[in-house]
């Protein structure tokens, strides 16, 4: 668990207030308490999880086609993969209602499309077709993680959804800077590099100024900003030898710090359900 920052009396009041309103609206009250706690801070965070996942493949698939530190690129496709596989562990332990039940069915079905693609080596043809279906899984996840925020009471399972999303973002902008250095048609990849760069400053704003905070938040954060400082940079390179590397290990570096943040929501989550 990761514990409150301390405070003095006026402050416990309130976060005995807070403590009430979210006790008070559980996620899916037909479920016990440990099964809510068990959707707020696993399923949201597992469901977003393959947002990112889904683009991180897309991201280091295409890296190997340029031959962008191919090693590198092949552990971490390897990785991906990995987390893939475990993903549905959690999930399955719960007796979800039907509609969030089909959800994660359809996360799956589409993942294990996005998984069959992988068999064939990198070419032009088989970075269209996985980039196309990364693009499938990331919009069936993000429905899925919507549905699942939706139905959690809990104001702040929004951060968990938020900081998930970051982890999206920061691999959704690497894997378009690559699909425009292979000299592809790939319709909207530029636009889409603006917005997302422009929804990650946005969600770095709204996640600091939110009343759920701990020391390590706090910390995460920071780094977070300064991450992006070097991320950012790189994605405005000219797409050489130096700048495709840059944007691989920035990339990567970006996706762990918000990895980190999103858990640390999820623990103070978890704290807070008691």
């Amino acid at each position: 668990m990761i514990p409150l920052p301390p405070c003095r009396r006026p402050c416990i009041a309130t976060r005995r207030a807070v403590v009430q309103t979210l006790a008070a609206s559980l996620l899916l009250p037909a479920m016990g308490a440990a099964q809510a706690q068990i959707a707020v801070s696993t399923a949201i965070n597992r469901i977003a999880r393959y947002r990112a996942l889904s683009q991180r493949i897309a991201k280091v698939y295409v890296q190997m086609q340029l031959g962008v530190l191919p090693d590198q690129a092949a552990a971490a496709l390897a990785a991906a993969q990995k987390l893939v596989r475990s993903g549905f562990e959690d999930l399955q332990k719960v007796p979800w209602p039907a509609e969030l039940a089909g959800q994660i069915a359809a996360v799956r079905g589409a993942v294990d499309t996005l998984q069959a693609l992988l068999v064939v080596p990198p070419s032009m043809p088989s970075v269209l077709a996985v980039a196309a279906q990364a693009d499938r899984v990331l919009a069936i996840a993000n429905t899925a993680t919507e549905a699942f925020e939706k139905s959690s009471k809990a104001a702040t399972a929004k951060l968990v959804n938020v900081a998930g999303r970051q982890r999206a973002l920061s691999q959704r902008l690497a894997k378009n800077y690559f699909l425009l250095a292979t000299g592809g048609e790939f319709k909207g990849a530029r636009e889409e590099l603006a917005s997302d760069a422009q929804e990650f400053r946005s969600a770095m704003g709204f996640l600091s100024a939110a009343p759920l905070s701990t020391p390590a938040i706090r910390e995460e954060l920071a780094l977070g900003e300064g991450q992006w400082l070097f991320f950012g940079a790189a994605l405005q390179r000219k797409a050489d030898a130096r700048g495709l590397a840059d944007v691989a290990t920035t990339s990567e570096r970006l996706l762990e710090v918000t990895d980190r943040l999103t858990n640390l929501y999820d623990a103070a989550l978890k704290e807070i359900l008691g």
